[in-house]
């Protein structure tokens, strides 16, 4: 059940992307021959007008084939009316950039849907206070709750940890115990730690761990919108960080992932409940989104810098040029894809 879960949701972000494309192609006339979730053999297929929407065998992606364009070979070109290369190169980039906004307008609605399902938060209260710690010296108890930090509101564990970490001085506690307000003052301990990419650095820390305790909260309409900007905005630029972490070597090239693992760990979202299932959805949908913004020639991203080109220049790339970039980007990525393949299956076999 998982797998198939799985699927579906791969399917899902592909039909999100590809109708992206499709929505502005057809907008702006542009006749699309083919609109395939998958690859390979085809399953199904009807013909709707003048495209033919397919599911195929192999479910790892998708596409809009629009009339004069042809990845596989750029120099087959039609300049008839309703052609991707009749357009004007601004028409072209809008058309594909489509795409990678249509997953992040998933990831927006998801967020959104997850605000309004009520998202789980720790609460600010004590669950254990660490011997020999700064918190132990201050007189902070198992039990208590966290109201404010240097005269900043607290209400969720997350905040307490950014507030102490925002100052580099004494910090200032007001605590309640007992339905009483105490006031407490104390030096956090700056210690040696790792990052979610493994990178060296210094962290403040009192010596204070959660009780466990949480609370469900409900965002109204306007507030539900500004939680999925902001998770959608927190969620690209972990994408960007992580791909630039990657690009130079900060995290190394056998923590990339491949289809087996997004199989599993969708898999695994999907039986931990719906709001696991739709933060991993977003997640992997802003994925999408910053991936195919890369300028590579077999993405959008790199046909969007060929577009720019004409717009600056004047005049298209030569056609040979085309060519031997597609050939080096459909390289690339089937490269990424086998060594992510690789990584997963050696994953596997250690358990």
């Amino acid at each position: 059940m998982g797998i198939f879960v799985a699927i579906l949701v791969l399917s899902v972000l592909i039909f999100f992307h590809e109708l992206g494309h499709f929505a502005v192609a057809r907008f702006f006339g542009v006749q699309v021959d083919v609109f395939s979730i998958g690859f390979g053999k085809k399953l199904y297929s009807k013909v709707i007008g003048k495209t033919q929407w397919s599911i195929s065998l192999i479910p790892l992606g998708g596409y809009v084939k629009m009339k004069g364009q042809d990845d596989l070979d750029p120099t087959k070109i039609s300049y008839d009316d309703d052609s991707y290369n009749s357009k004007k190169p601004w028409q072209k980039i809008l058309i594909l950039l489509a795409g990678p906004f249509a997953n992040f307008l998933l990831a927006f609605i998801l967020y959104f849907a997850i605000a309004n399902l009520g998202v789980p938060k720790l609460l600010s209260s004590i669950g254990s206070v660490a011997p020999d710690s700064p918190a132990m010296s201050a007189g902070l108890l198992k039990g208590d709750d966290i109201v404010k930090i240097n005269s900043k509101d607290i209400s969720y564990w997350a905040d307490v940890g950014e507030s102490i970490n925002q100052t580099s001085d004494n910090i200032t506690l007001v605590i309640k115990r007992e339905n009483e307000l105490i006031t407490l003052t104390l030096i956090p301990k700056v210690i040696d730690d790792i990052n979610i990419f493994g990178e060296k650095i210094t962290r403040r820390i009192i010596g204070i761990s959660p009780s466990g305790k949480q609370t469900t909260v409900y965002f109204g309409l306007v507030d539900g919108l500004y939680y999925a900007w902001d998770e959608t905005k927190k969620a690209s630029m972990l994408i960007v960080e992580s791909i630039q972490k990657l690009i130079t070597g900060v995290v190394s090239s056998d923590k990339l992932g491949g289809i087996i693992t997004i199989v599993d760990v969708t898999a695994q979202a999907s039986s931990a409940g719906l709001l696991s299932l739709f933060f991993f959805t977003a997640l992997i949908s802003v994925n999408l989104g910053v991936l195919n913004l890369l300028p590579i020639p077999a993405l959008d991203g790199g046909h969007i810098m060929f577009n720019l080109y004409e717009m600056f220049t004047g005049r298209t790339p030569s056609e040979s040029v085309m060519w031997y970039m597609t050939v080096i980007g459909w390289a690339m990525l089937l490269s990424l894809m086998v060594l992510g393949l690789y990584n997963d299956i050696n994953r596997l076999i250690g358990g």
